[in-house]
């Protein structure tokens, strides 16, 4: 059986049998990106499909270096530590051969930087974008800003004329359903560019003929034809049958089936991603439970509770047949920040949590709903049902609604939900992410995607004090004390570190990438 386990910097080779074209990879992914506006949804597949099309100014190769995209050089100022200048790629065109300097650079960066975008926390230590000359970029900060770049790799460039041509200054307003031409057109500098776009059905990449980067990258594949596959047999199915060359998420129980197939090989790779629950903790009533001008989960000892009662180590065994790591803060391995002892704090202990649930006034239990994705997260949909059987064991019945994330992710964005699933992953690879998306207080810069309406003023400080935080081992201690707090309110209930496990026909050589992003035009086909 050809299954075996690789690590961030091993290159995925596989066997002889070739694609069914030289130079068209037909790619398939449970999920479709929700929307081709750069700065709307800060989304695992959203980037990815974006990282195909558009740039941002450095990214992450499939090692996770950081490396020069449309930015060849970077640097704080040396007359002003709150400045980083970028030195920008001279001679690049977008697909539609207008020049990219500068002011699209700004023009993004400020972009990205408003209220419907869903990046602007990575922004939220910037006063000020400059842009000097045509291939200068100044970003002013609040302090200096020590990780600037790292905040950057998803962080993409629009062409400002074509979004004032198209009406596409603002950023989409996903969540309200908003409809927009850059939600389903793009005119970036990447290397391969749109020919077709239906959204859930198939989107249709050329190369980019004139990619500044035709010298340096394989470019090997000319076309992709990206198809989501929800159902999972399915998508199985057609890599079996050759309808497709590469799938990101073979699924668990067909692992053996494909990696025994002759010409078609899986390669795993820890994923830089923690699968979690969160709890409404700060609002007084609950709309989805049964429990009266009350809210349970706002009692730390139910939280602890309900954490005591889940069983990763069984879902380990038995939805994910092996492929998890039980996870104990919702910080990934790879992440500054995180620590061991935390990650290994998580246990089972239904007595202690029949107790607390006492403790706490609710030794009858209680009902509620539990909001789940379907098709985003690997078996999401089995997790969280294996979690309905162990919350009720400590009387927690919980409702499991279960739907497409399409839907699913703006009941957190417009808090229409108390108890939910989600998973993170961390580009910056950088505590200080999780934080100001997940921790800190919703408001105008931070915490958007916290759906908890978890709010503390000291912890909020603490976190917006990392930004500007140049003492690499007091910024690393406020983080420890952050996460300490972050443990001890248990206002997340983590669940386990995802394992990726790609498939893909013979001929493709590649990487398996721990942000789960493959970037095609490093791909090359023997």
């Amino acid at each position: 059986m050809k299954f075996t386990t690789s690590l961030l910097s091993v290159a995925l080779l596989l066997s002889s049998t070739a694609l069914a074209s030289a130079e068209t990879l037909r790619w398939a992914r449970a999920g479709d990106s929700l929307t081709l506006d750069p700065h709307a949804q800060n989304e695992g597949p959203t980037s990815t499909l974006a990282h195909q099309i558009m740039e941002p100014l450095v990214h992450r190769d499939h090692s996770g270096t950081i490396v020069a995209a449309l930015a060849t050089e970077w640097t704080p100022s040396e007359e002003d530590p709150n400045v980083w200048i970028f030195k920008l790629r001279e001679g690049v065109t977008f697909h539609d051969g207008s020049s990219f300097d500068s002011s699209d650079v700004k023009f993004s960066l400020e972009r990205a930087m408003t209220e419907d975008s869903d990046y602007k926390e990575l922004l939220a230590s910037v006063a000020e974008v400059r842009a000097p000359d045509a291939y200068t970029i100044e970003i002013v900060t609040d302090g200096p800003n020590p990780i600037m770049p790292n905040n950057l790799t998803n962080m993409f460039i629009m062409d400002q004329e074509w979004a004032e041509a198209n009406n596409a200054v603002k950023v989409q307003d996903y969540e309200g359903g908003e409809d927009t031409f850059a939600a389903k057109n793009a005119n970036g500098t990447g290397p391969y560019k749109v020919v077709s776009r239906e959204p859930d059905v198939k989107t249709v990449l050329a190369l980019n003929e004139n990619y500044w980067g035709k010298d340096e990258f394989p470019l090997e594949v000319t076309e992709i034809i990206y198809t989501p596959i929800q159902n999972a047999a399915t998508r199985v199915a057609a890599l079996l049958s050759g309808e497709v060359d590469f799938i990101q998420d073979v699924p668990v129980q067909d692992l053996e089936r494909v990696a025994s197939t002759d010409g078609l090989d899986v390669r795993t790779a820890p994923q830089n991603r923690v699968i979690f629950f969160g709890m409404n903790v700060g609002d007084e009533d609950l709309a989805n439970d049964s429990v009266e001008g009350a809210n349970p989960l706002a009692d730390v000892r139910v939280r602890e509770a309900m954490n005591l009662a889940i069983n990763r180590d069984a879902i380990k065994q038995v939805v994910m047949r092996g492929q998890s790591a039980p996870a104990g803060m919702i910080a990934p391995p790879f992440v500054n920040g995180w620590d061991e002892a935390m990650d290994a704090s998580s246990s089972t202990d239904l007595e202690k949590a029949k107790t607390l649930m006492g403790e706490a006034g609710y030794g009858d239990g209680f009902s509620i709903q539990l909001d789940c994705p379907n098709d985003r997260y690997i078996n999401d949909e089995a997790i969280c049902q294996a979690a309905v059987g162990m919350l009720a064991q400590i009387g927690v019945n919980v409702n499991l609604d279960a739907k497409p994330k399409a839907q699913h992710f703006p009941l957190l964005s417009n808090l229409e939900t108390d108890f939910y699933m989600l998973g993170w992953g961390v580009p910056t690879y950088d505590s200080e992410y999780i934080f100001n998306f997940l921790v800190h207080g919703r408001d105008d810069k931070y915490g958007s995607w916290n759906a908890t309406r978890y709010t503390n003023d000291d912890l909020n400080d603490k976190i917006q004090s990392l930004a500007s935080n140049t003492d690499l081992e007091a910024r690393d201690a406020d983080i420890a004390a952050i996460w300490q707090v972050v443990q001890d309110e248990k206002i997340y209930i983590p669940i386990h570190h995802q394992v990726l496990n790609w498939g893909m026909k013979s001929g493709v050589d590649t990487v398996v990438e721990a942000e789960d992003s493959p970037k095609i035009k490093y791909f090359k086909l023997n």
